[in-house]
Formats: C-alpha cells, structure tokens, sequence
C-alpha cells in the first residue's frame, strides 16, 4: 500500500501514464479479490468498507420492493433494511436461521434476502446454501454478508449460490476504509452513488488504488495461508474456551457447547455469570487486553447486544457476556495470560456482586 500512496499517485480513470500505472495495480487488485471469492474481477466492485457494501446490495437490489433479513445481522443491513419494507427472520438458542422461516416470509413484492455468512459476535455460520436454493426458486436476490467470514473459512461465492456477497478490508489484514462488493453477473443493481461512471457505473467517485492495493494483497496472502492460519486460530479459541469452562464457575458459551455447531475459527462470546461486562471489559483492558461486549458499530450503547437477545438470553445474561477474538499476532502464551486474568478479575468483581453471592 505504502508505495503506491507515493509512487503511484494518477488517477486510475486517467488515460495518461500515471493513471495508467494505477489501473494496472486497481486491476491486479480486483483479480486477487475475485480468485480468492470463485469469483471474475468484473463481478469486483470496490467500496469504502463493508457497510457501504452492504448498503449498496440492499438498496440496489431492493428498488422499492420487500427484503428478508434476520434479527441477527451486523447494524449496516439492519439499519438498511430498517428504511425499507421489510421482515426480520428470528434465530434459534444456537444463532441458526431456519431457511423454512426465511421462505414462510416470502412475498409476492420481495427483491432481497440478505441473510449474514458469519455472526461477528458469536461466530456461528448460517446455512447459506439452504438458503440460497429457497431465493432461487423465488426469483430472489441473496445477498450474504460474508465480513466475518471471509479469510476465515474458505468462500467460493458459486457454491454459496449468493448474488451479493460484501467483504471489508480490515478484517483480514488490509486497512480500514476498503472493502469489495461480490455482485454477480446478471444481478440487476442500481448504484447509490451518482457521479462519474467507476466500477462499471456501479460506485461512482475516484477509486481508492491504494487501498484496494492492500485489500489485494491481503487476499493474497490469505488464499496461500489461511488455512493454516485458522486451523492454529481454532486451535486458540478451543483452549481459550475450556480454559475458562474449566476454571472459572458458572461460565457459559453462548450460542452451543464447545464445537457443537459450525463456527468461524477465531470468535467465542462467553457468558460469566453474576458479572457486568463493562466492568470486566475494563479490568481486562487495564491488563493489556482488548476484548469487546459486542459490536464495535454499536458499542457505547445503553443497550445489551441485540445478537444475543435474539437467541434468547435474557437482558442480565446478555449484559454479562463477552466477545473474545483471536488474531494473526495471538499466541498460546497470550490466550494464558487471558485465562489468568480473567479468573483473577471475574472472582474480584464476583465479590463485589452483592446479587451474584
């Protein structure tokens, strides 16, 4: 990334020497995206993150008509769909979509179902080939927020049989402020953004080379290692998990006992009861470490995390719930050190937790 800030600086739509010299780079870029989706670069179209990505899917799909989604999506399909016409699947205890509930809400008007690859808090992975089968024979458009899933588990956009799929830069390495929209070839989409005619006149505004550079290479890296990366993040997570089941009481996974249904590799949301999560998010943090209770998008609500009402915890357990993600640098060394101060700060809060005693 850092080269082309500097040394590649046209503008990719220019036909002079240096905006040729960015197109060339913009289109490696699109072409490493695509390899890695199962996807052709011109099905690439690059965004600002993965919130425009899904945006663009939902209102450009959409086009006044009905979208299907579920309460268990991440804020930018949720707040999309929330100024359309539109209907809320639940998910089970476990974080599932039952496809059946997807086609009961099916009608005649309905343009979108956009239903989440990958839960960003609690990992679970949704049964998109079910669902995809169900909005083909509907004549309906299926967009599959993939962000939390994508450099995570492999995702060859045909065998999903999605029409939409959004990625976003940060969450595999690139920086933020990128991020690509998967659109496949026939899809009918109007942008939402009006301008000059970049990406194929389907995101108007001078393309973002050097991220889209970096967003490439991340992709790179990700098709040639990410396999056994993830085996070592899950690797991570497995012990993160048993650690605290084993050695801190009245602990819960959300969502399923360990690996008893299909997650993305490197996320687990753990209740501690008798605890808030703010105060433990707090003394972790004074401890060197970041964890989250929920959503960065939504974090600093009042609110506990609307993932983990919608499987059914009450507002208590949801507010005593915790989001743990692994990363690339995580070392075993680190997931103990986790351990340790988690039963160090859990048993001194628990003290102060006049209900939990």
């Amino acid at each position: 990334m850092l080269p082309v800030m500097t040394e590649v600086y046209g503008n990719a739509s220019s036909i002079h020497h240096f905006g040729q010299a960015a197109r060339k780079m913009l289109d490696t870029a699109r072409q490493q995206v695509a390899e890695l989706l199962g996807a052709e670069a011109q099905e690439i179209v690059f965004t600002s993150g993965g919130t425009e990505a899904d945006n663009l899917a939902i209102f450009g799909a959409a086009t006044g008509g009905h979208v299907i989604t579920t309460t268990f999506e991440h804020p930018a399909v949720l707040g999309a769909a929330a100024q359309l016409e539109h209907t809320l699947v639940p998910v089970d205890g476990r974080g599932l979509v039952d496809p059946d509930e997807v086609r009961a809400a099916l009608r005649p008007n309905t343009k979108v179902i956009s239903v989440m690859h990958a839960n960003n808090e609690v990992g679970t992975i949704q049964p998109i080939h079910e669902i995809a089968r169900i909005a083909a024979e509907a004549g309906v458009a299926l967009h599959s927020d993939g962000v939390q899933a994508i450099g995570k588990i492999p995702v060859r956009v045909a065998d999903l049989g999605v029409a939409m799929y959004s990625i976003s830069g940060h969450k595999i390495g690139a920086p933020k402020g990128v991020g690509a929209l998967y659109i496949r070839k026939g899809t009918s989409l109007k942008p939402m953004m009006f301008g000059g005619r970049h990406e194929r006149e389907r995101r108007a505004g001078t393309e973002n080379v050097a991220g889209a550079v970096a967003l490439g290479r991340a992709a790179e890296w990700i098709a040639d290692h990410g396999d056994a990366e993830n085996r070592r993040q899950a690797a991570l997570r497995d012990r993160l998990e048993q650690s605290i089941l084993d050695r801190i009481p009245d602990t819960r996974v959300n969502g399923a006992p360990v690996s008893s249904v299909a997650r993305v590799p490197n996320t687990t949301n753990i209740r501690f009861d008798g605890i808030d999560s703010d105060a433990l998010l707090i003394a972790l943090d004074l401890k060197g470490f970041a964890v989250s209770s929920g959503a960065a998008c939504s974090s600093g609500a009042p609110e506990p995390s609307h993932v983990l009402l919608a499987m059914g915890l009450s507002r208590l357990e949801a507010r005593s719930s915790i989001r743990f993600s692994l990363g690339r640098s995580n070392t075993i060394e680190q997931v103990d050190a986790l351990v340790e101060a988690l039963v160090d700060s859990v048993a001194h809060l628990r003290r102060l937790a006049p209900a939990y005693a």
